[in-house]
């Protein structure tokens, strides 16, 4: 396995035509729809690097900046901004493009973390990577800020669960 790759070896892209049955009541693209493009070019992107199985460990953020109406492209750009020993950050960058007029916008950004899988199913190493544009070195310089409170809200979400347990409300 290569020790280290750079970032722009992680690049994805996707694109989709916004059509009705994309949408909501408010003619604009669903926001479990667009979640799932989100989780699908990471997915491609983390492969990219580990060239291998990942799985989606968290979906640290998704925050929707402007509505996606009918009829606009939506395209998604990821990239790995940073990685652990066998867990990978993933920045997905989403932009609306009106068809008619070519006007963009940056309508959603989203951080992910995948984790490499071995042939045995377990967490596998991944190789480092590299930043070379002002953009990957700020993300990449931020990034080690971002796992820590990842960390905790892990920490907090197992301490929820624990504490909510598996009984439904109408069990005694």
């Amino acid at each position: 396995m290569t020790a280290e790759r750079f970032v722009r070896e992680t690049r994805t892209f996707k694109a989709s035509h916004v059509l009705p049955p994309d949408t909501n009541n408010h003619n604009t693209l669903f926001g479990g729809k667009l979640m799932s493009y989100i989780d699908d070019v990471a997915s491609v992107s983390a492969m990219k690097l580990a060239r291998g199985p990942v799985v989606t460990a968290s979906t640290d953020s998704v925050d929707f900046l402007h509505p996606i109406p009918v009829d606009h492209e939506v395209s998604l750009e990821a990239f790995v901004t940073w990685t652990h020993k066998t867990s990978m950050e993933i920045f997905v960058k989403i932009v609306a493009e009106d068809l008619l007029t070519g006007e963009r916008t940056v309508c959603a950004t989203s951080f992910l973390t995948f984790v490499a899988l071995g042939e045995d199913g377990k967490p596998t190493m991944v190789p480092k990577v590299i930043p070379e544009t002002k953009e990957e070195i700020f993300l990449h310089d931020s990034a080690p800020e971002r796992a820590e409170a990842r960390k905790q809200r892990r920490t907090r979400s197992k301490h929820l669960a624990d504490l909510l347990g598996t009984r439904r409300p109408w069990e005694p």
